[in-house]
């Protein structure tokens, strides 16, 4: 009996990012039943820090760098991602293999049980709505203003058992497509529009990232590669990195594909969400991969792949459509940099900062008081 073929993929080791890998290696398997895929798990930053807002620990890469060291030092094979907690800008060397069929990119409302049947405009003023993102915090409470909006940190396990067992929170804001995932549609008690709440940077799309030079694992991901979900994203990754985003500040987006164009729009919002610039952008894409250039195509393959918003570009989709959706994409961030938005990005960041300093002093604080109580006294 022949031996099979090992392929080693990376995961977060939370349940639902174990779900997003295994999916991503049944469909893989469906195709590849001589490879056998090996899943290494670990944790992450991310994972481990659990007591403080993701935009106040001050790191970047929180929920990837150590995927990312398995990656590079070929512990792994790839890494399977939720794409948006992949930054813009990967190590050197590292790239978006595929990326996965988008599922639902919006967010969802579950309410605590005592609140069930209910939507976020029935409750009362003063209720207490969880969310770990500075994205849905500003965009809520400018619709909300009469709501709190305090921070929830953890697995979606645990932000369950927070909601449903402490009576802290009336409701938390979490993407549909992670509940979706888990099975807990049910759950579900309103998916917010986005004239309520744009979406973040590639939620609901899985990102694979392998190796620049592992043309062997660049063939293998290129089956389950998806064009559409890839042009979206490219032009989302390409608005955020020109915006000098991320978990630090609050930016939006939405986009979509139809008639042959690619539609995108975005929002800057302050902390609070008093103050937004909201735009639009748009461009017609080519519809035949046979109108790349001879040329383009010769350069591609003798260099190697080509990346946009260090996302692979693969068979089946032309260079021309996927420049277009990056330049869709760093073209609304430049005009939104010509209004307001860039001095709302900025005072957000210089808020942030002093924010994560301030948790750098809680935590030197705790430190130091915990060192006190276990001197022993003479």
């Amino acid at each position: 009996m022949a031996e099979h073929t090992v392929v080693k993929v990376g995961s977060r080791k939370s349940q639902l990012a174990m779900i997003q890998t295994n999916t991503v290696i049944d469909v893989l398997k469906k195709t590849f039943s001589d490879i056998k895929f090996e899943i290494v798990a670990m944790s992450t930053v991310g994972d481990k820090i659990l007591d403080a807002a993701l935009s106040k620990i001050g790191e970047k890469s929180l929920f990837t760098r150590e995927l990312e060291v398995a990656l590079e030092e070929k512990e792994v094979d790839f890494v399977v991602h939720s794409l948006k907690d992949l930054p813009t800008t990967l190590p050197d060397g590292l790239v978006v293999g595929c990326v996965f069929k988008r599922d639902s990119p919006f967010d969802a409302v579950v309410m605590h049980p005592k609140h069930e049947g209910k939507k976020l405009e029935d409750l009362e003023e003063g209720s207490i709505i969880g969310t770990s993102s500075l994205r849905r915090a500003a965009q809520l409470g400018r619709k909300f203003p009469q709501f709190k909006f305090e921070n929830i940190r953890g697995n979606l396990n645990t932000r369950f058992r927070k909601l449903d067992e402490d009576e802290k929170y009336d409701a938390i804001i979490l993407a549909e497509a992670g509940l979706d995932r888990m099975g807990w549609r049910h759950r579900i008690s309103q998916v917010l529009d986005t004239d309520v709440c744009m979406y973040a940077v590639s939620q609901g799309a899985m990102g694979v990232e392998c190796r620049y030079d592992d043309q062997k694992t660049l063939d293998l991901l290129a089956t389950i590669h998806d064009s559409d979900t890839a042009l979206c994203c490219i032009a989302e990754r390409a608005y955020l990195k020109e915006l000098g985003g991320g978990c630090s500040v609050p930016v939006s987006v939405e986009t979509k594909l139809r008639d042959n164009k690619i539609e995108i729009r975005g929002g800057v919002f302050s902390l609070d969400g008093t103050e937004a610039v909201i735009d639009s952008h748009s461009a017609t894409l080519k519809t035949d991969i046979d109108d790349e250039p001879p040329l383009k195509k010769q350069k591609e393959t003798s260099n190697g792949p080509k990346l946009f918003s260090s996302i692979v570009h693969t068979k089946g989709i032309s260079q021309e459509k996927c420049r277009i959706a990056e330049n869709v994409g760093k073209e609304l961030a430049d005009r939104l940099l010509q209004t307001e938005a860039a001095g709302i990005l900025a005072t957000a960041r210089q808020q942030t900062e002093v924010a994560i300093l301030e948790e750098k002093k809680r935590k030197e604080a705790e430190k130091n008081e915990t060192e006190m109580i276990q001197i022993p006294k003479c």
